[in-house]
């Protein structure tokens, strides 16, 4: 979310109010209606440049999250009178300290918000291009404001309307925010776009044809963002037929060793996942050139390695490229077979798996889970290949890297069962220490419960006994994860661990209660295992239940008590 996210925030970098309104700051510029569609290049450093305006901007932000809505008596009244003046360059100020206090006020704003947002829409068709791009801007900050809106009531379609004008303005400043406000309310909107898909996708495949270098790199990202976020609403052959021709031409026309196939690639990625089976007539040669750039990246850092005098390759076309092939299996599942049969993709795998950069192995072990989950007979000869390198990369130093690895972990121990049992060991002697780092992040807390739970689930007598090592860190993290497949899988491992070392969840028993209670509908088999585990408990105990039931929090006691009869 490069492109997108960097002119979405005044507070994040400060920069991002700046490159939604240029130089406004500095009084006029001669140039400001031209037709600015030449290469744009020239001006990069003077927009990005940190000076007092941006410093401003930032220092606005910050206030309005510090003091809120209390800073508003001062503000209001000094920003509407930069919003009425009649010098461009003042309307332009105050708009963007409108933006700019846009997440610490927004309670205060509120009433007013209906007037604001529809003067800003108006706005979009100053005659001033700086006016326009950083009212593209501060619009970007008020979106979810926008999105939450009663149906019935115009502001998301009058937005997106005019938002998509915009988008195909003459003045390259103005695309550039447009589309990056735009794609900040694609994320907010998510499937409300639905209904519009079909002149949004006229509007941004049209801009291919405007759009220069810097400003293709953010419709490359609206894009991928509008994937992700409609996901497969945008499969319909309607949609397929505007969307993929003008992708298919870049791709086609930009060589493999061409820095620009980055953001190309990275938006397929998103288009392919949305579209499923959708993208499967271009699957093909997709693929084969993914895998092409893999290799010649591969041949290229061994070339480096045998003689340093050679210049090294570019490892970002390996990342991109496995992360496309990582995207074509999640969307066509179980059709990538017939794909990866036809190629070297597992040996490539191998070696990327033993790559330097924590990013490239990264990469490698998302598409060894996808291939695991969608066409395991290709993995399952090279288990005793990849699983040492899986444990070699149970690192939580290296986070992004750690949490893929787990999630392939728990797919192939799905997909051998008891096969795993020679490396269960040494696994959980890695596992352990990480859930009980209090210094976890969450995510791998969470993603390392998973892959213990999936453990236990298919060798349950041989991590049965170390329950009391890990159960109540274990509970801690899957409470608050939202019901679905891979929490079913290690919450049924859990509980087949407790039924061969009851013993185990006898101490923290009070925290599985808690992991229990945080499910919504848990399914028929599952809701029955759990039953067993708490009256099984419950009649262990005895006379006593009462009184060590009282000790439970409230809330906790009365979910139980309504959903488990306890």
């Amino acid at each position: 979310a490069g492109a997108g996210a960097g002119a979405a925030g005044v507070g994040a970098a400060g920069a991002g109010a700046a490159d939604g309104g240029g130089g406004g700051g500095g009084g006029g510029e001669a140039d400001e209606e031209s037709d600015d569609d030449d290469d744009d290049g020239d001006d990069d450093e003077a927009l990005t440049e940190w000076n007092l305006r941006k410093c401003s901007a930032a220092g606005l932000d910050v206030l309005a999250r510090v003091f809120q809505d209390d800073i508003l008596p001062v503000l209001v009244p000094i920003i509407n009178a930069e919003l009425t003046h009649a010098q461009w360059e003042h309307r332009e100020c105050g708009i963007l300290a409108l933006g700019a206090i846009a997440e610490g006020c927004i309670n205060g704003l509120d009433p007013h918000l209906p007037q604001l947002i529809t003067f800003l829409i108006d706005t979009l068709q100053d005659k001033m291009a700086l006016v326009r791009s950083i009212t593209c801007w501060a619009l970007s900050r008020y979106s979810r404001w926008v999105v939450s809106r009663h149906p019935g009531e115009p502001y998301l379609q009058q937005l997106m309307e005019q938002l998509l004008k915009c988008i195909l303005d003459s003045n390259k400043r103005v695309q550039e925010a447009a589309c990056s406000a735009f794609t900040t309310l694609e994320e907010d909107a998510c499937t409300e776009l639905v209904p519009y898909l079909g002149p949004v996708l006229e509007h941004l495949v049209f801009a291919f044809k405007k759009y220069q270098h810097k400003n293709l790199l953010i419709l490359y990202d609206a894009i991928g963002t509008l994937a992700d976020s409609v996901g497969p609403h945008l499969n319909e052959p309607k949609y397929i037929e505007v969307l993929m021709p003008p992708l298919i031409e870049k791709w086609n026309r930009l060589g493999d060793q061409d820095r620009d196939l980055f953001p190309l690639l990275e938006c397929l990625s998103a288009v392919a996942i949305a579209l499923g089976m959708g993208f499967l007539p271009i699957a093909e040669p997709v693929f084969k050139r993914c895998v092409r750039l893999v290799e010649q990246t591969l041949l290229g850092y061994a070339m480096h390695l045998q003689n340093p005098e050679l210049d090294p390759p570019d490892k970002d076309f390996l990342i991109v490229s496995l992360d496309l092939l990582s995207a074509l299996a999640e969307g066509l599942e179980g059709a990538i077979e017939s794909l990866v049969a036809s190629s070297n993709l597992l040996q490539l795998l191998h070696e990327c798996m033993k790559d330097p950069v924590p990013e490239v192995r990264q990469s490698a072990f998302a598409v060894l889970g996808e291939l695991t989950k969608h066409c395991f007979a290709h993995i399952e000869p090279h288990i005793e290949q990849f699983l040492p390198l899986l444990m070699l990369n149970l690192d939580a130093r290296y986070v992004s890297v750690c949490n893929n690895t787990l999630w392939a972990m728990g797919e192939i121990a799905l997909k051998i069962g008891a096969a795993v049992k020679p490396y269960v060991g040494d696994i959980l002697r890695l596992l352990v220490p990480i859930m009980r780092q209090h210094s976890t992040p969450r995510a791998l807390l969470q993603n390392t419960a998973v892959t213990i739970g999936r453990l236990g689930l298919v060798c349950p007598e041989d991590v049965a006994p170390h329950l009391d090592q890990f159960i109540h860190p274990w509970c801690a993290s899957m409470r608050a994860i939202r019901d679905n497949a891979e929490k079913e899988s290690a919450f049924r491992g859990v509980c087949a661990m407790i039924k061969v070392n009851p013993s185990g969840v006898v101490a923290p028993f009070v925290y599985f209660c808690d992991a229990v209670a945080g499910w919504e509908k848990p399914p028929e088999g599952l809701a029955m295992e759990f039953y067993q585990i708490l009256h099984g408990f419950k009649n262990s105990v005895g006379d006593r239940w009462p009184s060590y039931f009282e000790t439970f929090p409230p809330p906790l006691r009365d979910r139980l008590s309504q959903k488990w009869g306890l």
